[in-house]
């Protein structure tokens, strides 16, 4: 093996070595309803690296201290939006957030359920409300025009009028990050109005009064109080309070 050859083989290894060990702790709001009357915290002792996901320190917990303890997660990348908890007081995906991002060594970590939704065991929560939400505002390409003989297309400028609401993964931080929520579940709720806007403004379903009408009720957009909390809470960087005014827009501009 040349030096050049030796070197580059143990650089990895070498790098890995290099990286920092945070001895932290991990504060996970507890709640088994088979035991406990109401939640309470626990704490854990964690050794981590500065580069892992906090996803990864709750596996640690489980997999290691207390397999009892219950989340949801799983592609793990940031794609599939079930690992949202509240991390530090803010909504994140668990498998998105760094550790070096949100503790330093010796520091705490504190980890919540998101709120505004039923919590069934520790960081699970019923998600059904959420998923209701999403569903009313029918969620799926409305056409009843005769199909073409190939596809439906779009202007590049048709298509980027929904790229931001397309990105949407249903995670559910943002609903759950919202004020109006918490306190009136019947609200839709951003994550519903953003599906919403990503069919109303598409040029090729032809649903919108439908959808319109629907983000005209008393559940619908009129209930945002425009508090930026979801925007900032959205792990797809997706400008959701401005997606929110551009649907009112249109619900005024159907009803002039």
């Amino acid at each position: 093996m040349t030096q050049m050859q030796h070197e580059t083989s143990t650089a990895p290894a070498a790098a890995k070595q290099a990286l920092p060990m945070l001895h932290i702790k991990v504060k996970i709001l507890r709640f088994d309803p088979e035991k406990d009357r109401k939640a309470h915290w626990e704490t854990y002792a964690i050794d981590a690296q500065a580069g892992d996901r906090v996803l990864d320190v709750i596996n640690e917990v489980k997999w290691y201290q207390d397999q009892s303890l219950t989340f949801r997660r799983s592609c793990m990348h940031g794609i599939c939006g079930s690992d949202a908890m509240l991390i530090n007081g803010r909504n994140r995906l668990a498998c998105k957030t760094l550790v070096r991002d949100v503790a330093k060594d010796g520091g705490t970590i504190t980890i919540e359920p998101i709120r505004g939704l039923k919590v069934e065991k520790d960081l699970l929560v019923d998600m059904e409300p959420f998923f209701d939400s999403y569903k009313a505002i029918m969620p799926y390409f409305i056409n009843e025009s005769p199909a073409p003989a190939a596809e439906r297309i779009q202007s590049e400028e048709e298509a980027e009028r929904m790229a931001h609401s397309s990105n949407c993964i249903l995670c559910a931080c943002c609903t759950t990050s919202c004020p109006i929520f918490w306190v009136n579940g019947s609200y839709l709720g951003p994550a519903a109005i953003v599906q919403a806007h990503r069919f109303i403004f598409d040029s090729r379903d032809e649903a919108t009064q439908q959808r319109l009408n629907i983000m005209n009720q008393n559940t619908g957009v009129w209930r945002c109080r425009t508090a930026y909390n979801c925007t900032e809470a959205c792990p797809r960087d997706i400008p959701i309070t401005q997606l929110i005014e551009e649907v009112k827009r249109a619900v005024m501009y159907q009803q002039a």
